[in-house]
Parts: C-alpha cells; structure tokens; sequence
C-alpha cells in the first residue's frame, strides 16, 4: 500500500516522529491534533470549547493541503480531558462541520496540559 506523509505550515510543529498527515488508499488521516496556535507562539486557550476551536482549525489547514474541507471528513477521534467538558465541547465542535457529520468517538484520556486532542479520517475526492 503506498502511503505519502507530508507536514504543513500553520499548525504546530509534532512533538515526535510523525507526520501531519498521511494521504493512503483514498484517504486522508491526519495526526492528533492539540489546541496550540502556532500563529500566536503555541499559546493555548483556556477553555475546551475555545480549545476545540483551536484545534478544528489545526485540522483544517491541514485537510486543505490537499484541497479538502471539513465537509470530506468522514471519521473523528476525541479525547477529552474530562468528560464532563462534553456539552461544551460538542458545541464547539458543532460549529465545524454540517450534516451529515462524521462518525465519531470521544473517549476520556489523560492528556498532558490540554482538554482536548482530535484526529480525523478525510475521504479524498475519487477520479
């Protein structure tokens, strides 16, 4: 299966060996996205619905090195610090992305100094 890694502009620099993003068998995965800003020197808001945000526009400009939206996600993987931050992160997540949403799953995780981590799955265009 051939699979091509590719890093971007804009967002946070990985902390370890690993790409952005991975475009593979018509798809695009992106890493694990944490709430820095890298336009505002790494800072981090202080609340999960503001670090949502940050994070969904992490992703973004990742999704549109290949030209793609929010639209084309199909999957997403949360983590949030504490689940009892879910109604407020949901509406900030909501603000992203239109019906019909992507699956997902939210899962409590330990996180080191962030609320909240997402990855995503994008469907590439076919042809």
């Amino acid at each position: 299966m051939p699979k091509t890694g590719f890093h971007t502009e804009g967002v946070p620099a990985p902390a370890g060996p690993y790409s952005h993003g991975v475009v593979a068998n018509g798809f695009l995965y992106t890493a694990g996205f944490g709430p820095q800003d890298a336009a505002n020197g790494n800072a981090i808001a202080e609340n999960v619905g503001d670090q949502t945000r940050q994070v969904l526009r992490n992703i973004r400009t990742v999704l549109a090195v290949h030209g793609l939206t929010m639209d084309d996600v199909v999957k997403s993987t949360v983590h949030l610090q504490d689940l009892s931050d879910f109604a407020e992160f949901n509406v900030a997540y909501e603000e992203f992305f239109t019906a019909p949403y992507p699956v997902r799953t939210t899962v409590g995780s330990q996180l080191a100094s962030i609320l909240v981590e997402i990855d995503v799955v994008a469907a590439l265009p076919q042809g």
